[in-house]
């Protein structure tokens, strides 16, 4: 039977009437379709620790966590949480009032988005951004506000000016990715200190999205947000086991937070999946116990796979921007002959039998983004080899 419809109106909420099938679905849809190499979607193709995998069978034997755990999370794993962000980086939070495990980072910046926004605020965000930053502003009525990084000497740069002429008298938060997803990009020291000082001078909130805190490389240095003056009581902290520990399926993430912040996300994220990943929860607690060693090898054999598939693809003809952090690298068509990332990205799979991301979807300036594609090296290191082989053919 047909659905109803009003002339008056369309069936899609208004606000997501922009958003339709994210490019994730449909590039790797066409990797199946064509036997390619996904580089595209970024998920591990192995899975993390083998300890940390039996962890959770323990907990689904010994049923913990196959009913509904407690809302805000296991308090092993609010502790563990509590414990790590403690261990790195000097951070104490009460395991009780100010962490708040949810379904993966993807709940973390909805709920706080929901929570933290009414109709009509505006949002600063570092262009391009992932693209549930779009969506979940839009579900919450907020209007975002691009501050688009910009390339400069094979990296992507945030113009401090520019984010701060953006910030007006209706700007209630900024939503800073570090390190960023797509460009690779990890902000500096003296970056964060002037964000700092620009959400202290006009009071603003802060969403940091930190879920490749643990894939920094080279001289870069991850440094959250929330230890800068000021900012303790202003920053909602996001973290993800999917990213730290190579089990994204398992939707583990967390928020770290001042105990009024804890409390606005909770009370959007109790009404969205209100709790999930029990047993997985009691296994996330266990990884976040790991030796440094383990992050020390997570982090090295990531380095060496951004290696293997940056020097193959600057041998197949593409200018390679560097990666400073996450799993991703950004490249640069034009020296192809190409300046459409999109018809660059559909026909890949034909010309060379692997898959990309046009980084055009993460920018609402799509001319911006338009010459650059992402690759993934969250992979194998004979599936990236036989990937570059196959770029050669470029």
């Amino acid at each position: 039977m047909a659905a109803m419809t009003s002339s008056a109106r369309p069936i899609l909420n208004r606000r997501l009437a922009e958003f339709g099938t994210t490019i994730f679905a449909e590039m790797s849809a066409l990797a199946l379709s064509t036997g390619s190499i996904n580089l595209g979607q970024g998920f591990p193709d192995t899975d993390g620790p083998e300890e940390i995998r039996e962890a959770a069978v323990r907990a689904l034997r010994d049923g913990r966590g196959n009913q509904y755990p407690p809302g805000p999370g296991i308090p092993e794993l609010r502790t563990a949480i509590a414990a790590h962000q403690e261990r790195r980086y000097g951070l104490t939070h009460d395991p009780d009032t100010e962490v708040l495990v949810t379904a993966g980072a993807t709940e973390a910046i909805a709920a706080a988005l929901l929570a933290l926004l009414e109709p009509g605020d505006e949002v600063i965000a570092l262009e391009p951004y992932y693209d549930s930053y779009a969506a979940c502003i839009a579900m919450a009525g907020g209007t975002r506000v691009p501050v688009t990084l910009r390339p400069s000497e094979r990296s992507f740069r945030l113009d401090l000016d520019e984010l701060r002429d953006a910030v007006t008298d209706r700007t209630r938060l900024l939503l800073i990715n570090t390190p960023h997803n797509p460009t690779g990009t990890v902000l500096t020291r003296e970056e964060l200190t002037a964000i700092a000082e620009l959400a202290v001078e006009r009071d603003l909130l802060v969403v940091t999205d930190e879920v490749y805190e643990h894939l920094v490389f080279d001289e870069a240095e991850h440094i959250p947000l929330a230890t800068f003056p000021g900012m303790r009581e202003r920053t909602v902290t996001i973290g993800s086991a999917g990213k730290s520990f190579s089990f994204t399926g398992w939707k583990v993430g967390w928020v770290t937070a001042a105990p009024a912040l804890v409390s606005a996300v909770r009370s959007a994220k109790q009404f969205l999946t209100y709790v999930a990943s029990g047993p997985f929860q009691y296994a996330v607690a266990e990884a976040l116990t790991l030796p440094d060693t383990y992050f020390t090898a997570f982090r090295e054999d990531m380095r060496a796979k951004r290696d293997l598939l940056s020097a193959g693809l600057a041998q197949a003809g593409f200018e390679v921007f560097r990666t400073a952090g996450t799993y991703f690298i950004t490249t640069d068509i034009r020296p192809l002959g190409e300046s459409d990332g999109f018809a660059f990205c559909r026909a890949l799979p034909e010309r060379a039998g692997v898959v990309a991301i046009p980084n055009a979807v993460f920018y609402d300036h799509r001319e911006a983004g338009a010459p650059f594609v992402r690759f993934a090296f969250c992979k194998q290191t004979e599936v990236l080899e036989e990937a570059v082989k196959r770029l050669r053919s470029l």
